[in-house]
């Protein structure tokens, strides 16, 4: 019989067996699903369990314990982490399951009651899961005692009781070539569609000193470029004191620190302030890239999403990008299927996509979350109209990209090697987002300087003419 831990803070040991068994653990293996924020979660998760004298596994399949860092953006995200489970215990069925993440904050017992779990973390208590699993003394067991027949530890607290952010995780040198740096997560937004809040909690920032401290300590570790993320990354700074915005933060970075390239993940438009784009016009140092989530193009959709911009407001932040910087990746999410969504929403959306100078899309279909306003909405899009919208606005983002793509045929692009390497061809990321193609084999984590000789829909195509 396993016990339900229901806990907002951590103090003494866990269950017995638990620990037991966790004390005789030394080879584990994470599995990130989803955002850049849960990839730095992993991350960190990773950090924690090596100082313990932990060893990463190759796989799931050599590992003792695997966890499973989860997303519950969509119904897909969850039944993906389903899945998983289901493949690892048939594959694996000694190891020991702990799925944590956004999924395990939302539904605990529904992942407790899938068999091979040995362990549900929710968000709240993902700080202390090294502890858990190490068993060092660190958790406390529920008030209430043991839970009747529960298939699976449970530890889950209230997320919203969480104020601060940890510091992000400074990954060992050569474990990636681009790390993600976790600078904010939660959100205060209330889309009507998004769960994230719930399970994520309140916005909260790594104040600018531990920023600056983890970006020169992945800059010393031999990092070349750094990815800002967060939940609501534009939102950052506004819990500390004095309410410093996001482009304090990346001055700061620009000044304080010596990395090469700043790299912004997802900002929503409003946070796409004057001066933000200056500095992502201005420097060399900040990658020339943005993604400013649309989700809707129809004025009336984007109100019963309860978002918090018009579709003018948003195409005025994307043209002032695309006028500052030239040559800059923009990409957007875009919901299709919203419930209520009619024809002349779909083709507000579809008419502003065409409009403005997107480069990329991620074309979502919605998806009902219980908990959120949108689910008790009666006015549901057939699936068969919401697949054909997908289609759609998938082949327009992938002429854009290519249109886009084609304009660089036959100039010299600088890019960073990834660790990607097949078919005789290293794989390269140029600054504004291209995957970039050469033959030979290049080590990861170097700049080149790449003759572009052709553009398809899988990327660019050129050759090495200069490293750097």
């Amino acid at each position: 019989m396993r016990k339900s831990c229901n806990l907002a803070t951590s103090a003494t040991p866990a269950d017995a067996d638990f620990v037991a068994y966790n004390n005789t653990v030394s080879r584990f293996y994470v599995a990130n699903f989803g955002c850049r924020a849960t990839q730095a979660d992993g991350a960190a998760m990773e950090r924690a369990l090596q100082q313990r004298g932990l060893t990463p596994a190759v796989g799931p399949q050599d590992a003792e314990i695997v966890v499973l860092n989860s997303c519950t953006v969509t119904a897909s995200a969850d039944q993906d982490v389903r899945s998983a489970i289901r493949r690892i215990h048939r594959e694996n069925p000694a190891c020991r399951i702990l799925v944590t993440g956004c999924y395990a904050q939302r539904a605990p017992q529904e992942i407790a009651s899938l068999p091979g779990v040995s362990a549900v973390v929710g968000n709240s208590h993902k700080h202390v899961i090294a502890q858990i699993i190490c068993g060092d003394g660190q958790v406390a067991p529920p008030a209430g005692g043991l839970a009747p027949a529960a298939p699976a530890e449970i530890y889950l607290g209230d997320i919203f009781a969480h104020t601060e952010l940890e510091g992000a995780p400074v990954f060992e040198a050569g474990a990636k070539t681009r790390p993600n740096l976790k600078v904010q997560d939660g959100c205060n937004n209330r889309c009507a569609f998004c769960i994230i809040p719930a399970v994520r909690g309140p916005s909260r920032s790594l104040r600018t000193a531990e920023v600056v401290r983890e970006v020169q300590a992945l800059v010393e570790a031999g990092y070349r470029e750094v990815v800002l993320s967060g939940i609501n990354l534009g939102r950052w700074g506004r819990d500390l004191p004095g309410r410093p915005r996001f482009a304090h933060l990346v001055r700061a970075l620009l000044e304080d620190t010596a990395v090469e390239k700043l790299r912004l993940s997802s900002i929503e438009p409003m946070d796409w302030c004057d001066d933000l784009i200056a500095l992502l016009a201005g420097s060399s140092r900040i990658a020339k890239h943005a993604h400013v989530p649309l989700q809707s193009g129809s004025d009336r959709i984007l109100r019963l999403m309860h978002r918090r911009y018009r579709p003018w407001h948003y195409a005025d932040r994307v043209r002032k990008i695309r006028a500052a910087a030239p040559t800059a990746a923009i990409g957007a999410d875009v919901m299709v299927g919203f419930p209520g969504e009619s024809e002349l929403d779909f083709a507000a959306t579809q008419a502003l996509v065409e409009q403005l100078p997107f480069t990329y899309l991620h074309v979502f279909s919605y998806s009902a979350r219980p908990g959120t306003r949108s689910a008790q909405m009666t006015q549901v899009v057939p699936p068969p109209v919401t697949k054909q919208r997908n289609r759609i606005l998938r082949e327009l983002a992938a002429e854009k990209k290519l249109a886009f793509m084609r304009s660089f045929v036959g100039q010299t692009m600088a890019a960073l090697t990834l660790n990607v390497y097949e078919d005789g061809c290293t794989e390269a990321l140029t600054d504004n987002y291209l995957k970039l193609r050469i033959p030979g084999h290049y080590p990861a984590n170097r700049w080149i300087a790449a003759q572009v000789r052709s553009a398809t829909h899988d990327g660019l195509g050129g050759v090495c003419a200069e490293q750097f």
